[in-house]
């Protein structure tokens, strides 16, 4: 009963030995020790210099499940060699411990989402100050108004500034009238579900009923005879070409800019819910993986190959990256839609004047007065004479149809060509990150492919680079990828994309289309929806602390114990290390 505790005694010592035999002396962890204290861990534990990683942990394992009552030195052995256990670096000579592993890839995991939200916040800041510039916000003062609410606001006080002088009492006295209409264009233009069309043809109708009355005094003319009335008007056209001309072109302007800045603030808003999607424990290990490990090994000055990271990054964004189409749909919508707001009918010769366009339509029906007001008896037949009649020349004052205030439509062109650039500098944005991220600053670049880390050591790394999208990491040789199983937030923001893209493809062509709610179809058909059939169900499963033989090129390391001279008594260790596990599990046996 004795020959046990003495052979696994012996395995412990074999263990050590195997550590000790590189026939050189270990080198120093201090880079390691300087980097893990700078990033807030205690060096406790931490080793002062290179210790083993080549354990058969497996053998210790079995013994200590048979094992009745495992003694405390037994223990400590077993202890010393799980501590050394990597589980995510390459197994080999290594400044770190399991736990310290487990504290990088923590810090790896915060870290990669630091740097994702910094790259969506560039995207997330030219979205909102471009959504600014256009839209600016609903409470402002007018300095702080973006474009296109300031050109509805100054035409809505040039009408208060103007009207009174021009049309005194005609103003004076439908003055809510005037003020009603601005408030529904401004509520069509903030999203409210409003047919803009039917409120101008409102607008106009409650106009012809009141001025006519006012222009008519000596009639008593009673709410009978004012449907009479409007049923003509498509026929006598009190107000000229105006009220069906600005219908046209309002119709269209308002259509395109509220779709414009509700583009931009969904484009906004998904990069910013899909940033926040969090990181997966494959992606995780990972990227510890790639950032870490070569200070483990003791190559802190060894940068990651440039493919291998963007195969990490490939595998991690998966997901993000089947955004693509949908996004690029988005933009490219939303640059058509822009070209809207120039030309005949552009957004400052409408929305800028529609305070000259009411004021062309009123003087029309004052300087044709009398010609209407013969048609519309001709029609309706002759009222009866009021016994209230007033003949005061305020109420038929006339005034000029030409305010100063004329847009000049320079400052859209530039803040359209500005926006147009911008919009298109973030198109490829999802396909790009991945190479964003792998940026020479992380990376050692195409010039050094021979002298980085690989993921194994120093040296080229030979895998191709995947393609972008969840079906294409099907055989990430890095991340392990379940195609099966997309991210529901991610399909979500897809199908908002698609939403939006639809209603500003609409938008260009002058048709109002409702926004849809979403909630009910998250499944993400069409780019990036699920996975082919073929592939399916295919899942490769694959260690990421090891990799395939002859993945990688590995260069001979002098005086690291693996193909050097000073290596050669490593085999002899691992015998006699392999012999004291099977004379214990043959005593065990009896």
């Amino acid at each position: 009963m004795h020959l046990f505790p003495w052979g696994l005694w012996l395995l412990c010592v074999a263990s050590s030995s195997a550590r000790g035999d590189s026939g050189g002396k270990a080198k120093s962890c201090s880079e390691l020790r300087q980097l893990y204290g700078s990033k807030g861990f205690s060096l406790s534990g931490v080793p002062q210099a290179e210790i083993s990683g080549y354990t058969l942990l497996l053998a210790f394992h079995v013994i200590q499940r048979q094992l009745m009552h495992p003694g405390s030195w037994q223990k400590t052995c077993l202890g010393q060699v799980e501590r050394e256990h990597l589980r995510i670096c390459p197994q080999g000579y290594t400044c770190c411990t399991s736990e310290m592993e487990e504290n990088f890839a923590n810090k790896s995991r915060s870290e990669f989402e630091g740097m994702m939200k910094e790259a969506s916040r560039s995207v997330q800041v030219t979205l909102t100050s471009q959504y600014k510039n256009f839209d600016g916000c609903t409470s402002c003062s007018f300095s702080n108004m973006g474009y296109f609410q300031d050109l509805l606001n100054k035409s809505e006080k040039a009408l208060y500034d103007t009207f009174p002088s021009m049309y005194g009492e005609l103003y004076t006295q439908n003055m809510k009238l005037f003020k009603d209409l601005f408030s529904e264009l401004r509520r069509y233009y903030r999203g409210s579900n409003i047919n803009l069309e039917e409120a101008l043809n409102e607008f106009w109708t409650r106009l012809l009923e009141r001025l006519f009355k006012q222009l008519n005094p000596q009639y008593h003319i009673t709410d009978e005879y004012l449907d009479c009335m409007v049923k003509h008007s498509e026929q006598h056209k009190p107000f000229g070409e105006v009220p069906r001309d600005l219908k046209l072109k309002a119709t269209k302007a308002f259509i395109a800019v509220r779709s414009y800045v509700q583009g931009l603030s969904v484009g906004s808003d998904v990069i910013k819910k899909v940033s926040q999607v969090s990181l997966g424990h494959e992606c995780t290990r990972a990227i510890m993986k790639l950032v870490y490990c070569p200070h483990c090994r003791g190559m802190s000055s060894v940068k990651p190959c440039n493919n291998y990271c963007r195969n990490v990054m490939k595998g991690c964004l998966a997901n993000q990256a089947d955004l693509d189409t949908e996004w690029r749909n988005l933009i490219d919508s939303m640059l058509l839609v822009a070209d809207r707001f120039d030309g005949p009918s552009n957004v400052d010769t409408v929305i800028g004047t529609i305070h000259t366009r009411i004021a062309e339509a009123i003087s029309n029906m004052q300087e044709n007065k009398d010609s209407i007001t013969a048609k519309v008896f001709q029609g309706c037949g002759n009222p009866k004479i009021s016994t209230k009649a007033s003949s005061g020349e305020d109420k038929k004052r006339r005034g000029k149809t030409t305010p100063d205030d004329k847009p000049s439509g320079l400052g859209l062109e530039k803040l359209v060509s500005d926006a147009k650039g911008k919009l298109r500098d973030i198109k490829d944005y999802w396909v790009t990150l991945p190479s964003v991220l792998c940026s020479e600053r992380i990376t050692a670049g195409s010039v050094n492919e021979d002298r980085c880390w690989n993921g194994m050591t120093k040296g080229r790394y030979l895998p191709e680079v995947m393609g972008d999208g969840l079906a294409n990491q099907i055989n990430n040789p890095e991340v392990e990828v379940d195609i099966t199983k997309p991210d529901m937030t991610i399909r979500q923001q897809i199908m908002q994309l698609k939403i939006m893209t639809n209603r500003l493809r609409n938008a260009y062509n002058g048709n109002d289309v409702d926004f849809q709610d979403a909630s009910d179809d998250v499944s993400g058909s069409g780019s990036g929806d699920g996975c082919p059939d073929e592939v399916c169900g295919k899942r490769l499963s694959k260690s990421s602390s090891t990799r395939q033989p002859g993945t990688h090129a590995i260069p001979n390391q002098s005086g690291r114990g693996i193909n050097g001279a000073s290596s050669k008594s490593l085999p002899s260790s691992f015998l006699i290390f392999l012999s004291m596990a099977v004379m214990a599990m043959q005593y065990l046996w009896r």
